[in-house]
């Protein structure tokens, strides 16, 4: 075979391409190694073949072909790319080591802004009644019109105080929420300041059995919260066990509202302030309840439901686990390994005000340098501490500094996509699919099992030309009979 012959033209979206048909041989089992003359994307007239598709991603293809190496185009999305390989019957596995960080980069991407979709619901739109009664899994009665009178009022209630958006009431419901949100930590706080409590004096009444005579001992003078924080409590936390006890009951699944993070804290810090109540009223103090109440302070996560802010920050730090679990090992490393550098260091010379008595003790040390705090209620007092400190505050704020870029990245990334979100057009135009030209195959002598196999590869032989070459071959054989016609008039 000529030089000539073995050469193949592809016209890749209007950019024509040449090269050997051994070339394109190489990597077997692909579209391009199966093209002969009797498929559709042949044109005989200009002999080439033609595909509508990527010429940019075509380039990278057709480089693979000639060089066996694949390399990721960075002018291009990473899906596009995947779908032009997927077309072109290449394994997107086989792109090269130098570009595989920046071609997968969008597979990292899109899996977590899935995840963020999901977990944030950002989408500020008002669900359709369908997407309602298909989470409670009543869309069937729904199209039919068989609901009956729960089924209509559930969804209504339970968009009522799960969806801000829904309606007016609902945005009214969400402001009443934080507003009792607020006034139940600002209570919580303020009832802890000495201003805004009541001094109270203990007396206590003893027989003494030695001259049968009694005694009144004064305790010392204790405080206790103005009365009004107790009704504003109690206030706020009935708002709370109503607000609760409704979405539990027009809640779509039981399980899934108990298991929530939110719901568990709220059950438990509404639960712990009766309990504290009924302590009260009964005049037993109970310090470890009063401690485990501290857990109303955790109601702010409940604001996470009216601020996208704030979910994007919680989710910040979950997708940047693994960097933090980093950072924590490292300065767990470090913390101890400092501790015992400065507890052996400080005692190498004469030190009688040694502030490092044992490991232990140097770990707080440790920790307070490394994290950049510096106390400075334990210094070194040797020359040979002095420089392990020093060494401890570098250390401490390289490897803090080193996870703070990814975790700003991801801050980053997460906030513009939910600005873009925003932004985003609701609806969209719709591109209507482009049928291919598919010639006829009657009379050709081809069986349905060959045809089938061939649409499935996406090749469809034509025994029978296609319309557009068909227009083509008449152009050119009226123009070569107007030039033979003109050629005999002048003879």
């Amino acid at each position: 075979m000529s030089d000539v012959e073995n050469r193949i033209v592809l016209n890749i979206g209007g950019i024509r391409h040449e090269t050997y048909k051994a070339t394109l041989k190489k990597i077997p089992a692909t579209r391009l190694s199966r093209l002969t003359e009797a498929l559709v994307n042949y044109d005989p007239v200009l002999n080439e073949y033609f595909f509508d598709r990527h010429p940019g991603v075509f380039a990278q293809v057709l480089n693979y072909y000639r060089t066996g190496k694949l390399h990721y185009p960075t002018d291009v999305c990473g899906p596009l790319f995947e779908e032009e390989l997927e077309f072109w019957g290449l394994d997107a596995n086989q792109v090269e080591p130098c570009c595989w960080m920046t071609y997968t980069t969008h597979r990292d991407t899109r899996e977590t802004l899935q995840i963020l979709d999901r977990l944030l619901d950002l989408d500020s739109d008002k669900p359709t009644d369908e997407e309602i009664m298909k989470k409670f899994g009543q869309e069937e009665n729904f199209r039919t019109g068989q609901l009956n009178c729960w089924q209509k009022i559930k969804p209504k209630m339970w968009l009522l105080f799960e969806e801000p958006n829904s309606s007016l009431a609902a945005k009214i419901v969400s402001f009443i929420s934080v507003f009792f949100v607020v006034m139940s930590i600002l209570s919580f706080c303020l009832k802890t300041h000495h201003d805004f409590r009541t001094s109270t004096l203990h007396n206590e009444t003893i027989f003494d059995q030695s001259d049968n005579s009694t005694k009144t001992l004064s305790s010392s003078p204790s405080s206790k919260p103005h009365k009004v924080f107790f009704y504003i409590e109690s206030v706020c936390n009935a708002w709370f066990a109503f607000e609760i006890s409704i979405r539990y009951i027009f809640s779509p699944t039981k399980l899934g509202f108990i298991c929530k993070p939110v719901n568990i804290i709220d059950i438990v810090a509404t639960l712990s302030f009766v309990l504290d109540s009924i302590l009260n009223q009964v005049n037993h103090d109970n310090d470890v309840l009063e401690f485990f109440s501290i857990i109303r302070i955790m109601r702010l996560f409940k604001l996470t439901r009216h601020s996208p802010g704030l979910k994007i920050l919680i989710h910040t730090f979950r997708a940047s686990a693994h960097e933090l679990s980093l950072l924590v090992f490292f300065l767990i490393l470090g913390i101890v390994i400092f501790a015992s550098l400065i507890f052996y260091a400080e005692r190498t010379q004469a030190n009688p005000s040694n502030d490092f008595t044992s490991i232990p003790v140097g770990l707080w040390w440790a920790i307070v340098t490394m994290t950049t705090v510096g106390y400075g209620d334990m210094v070194p007092k040797t020359y040979v501490g002095m420089f392990i400190g020093s060494i401890c505050a570098l250390t401490g704020v390289l490897t803090i500094a080193l996870p703070v870029p990814v975790i700003v990245s991801n801050f980053a990334m997460f906030y513009s996509h939910t600005q873009a979100r925003a932004k985003l057009p609701k609806t969209r135009q719709r591109v209507l699919p482009v049928e291919a030209v598919r010639p006829k195959c009657g009379g050709s002598g081809l069986n349905a099992g060959n045809v089938a196999n061939w649409k499935k590869d996406g090749l469809m032989p034509h025994h029978q030309p296609g319309l557009l070459v068909m227009q083509r071959r008449h152009a050119i054989s009226a123009e070569t009979s107007k030039t033979s016609s003109g050629g005999q008039l002048n003879q």
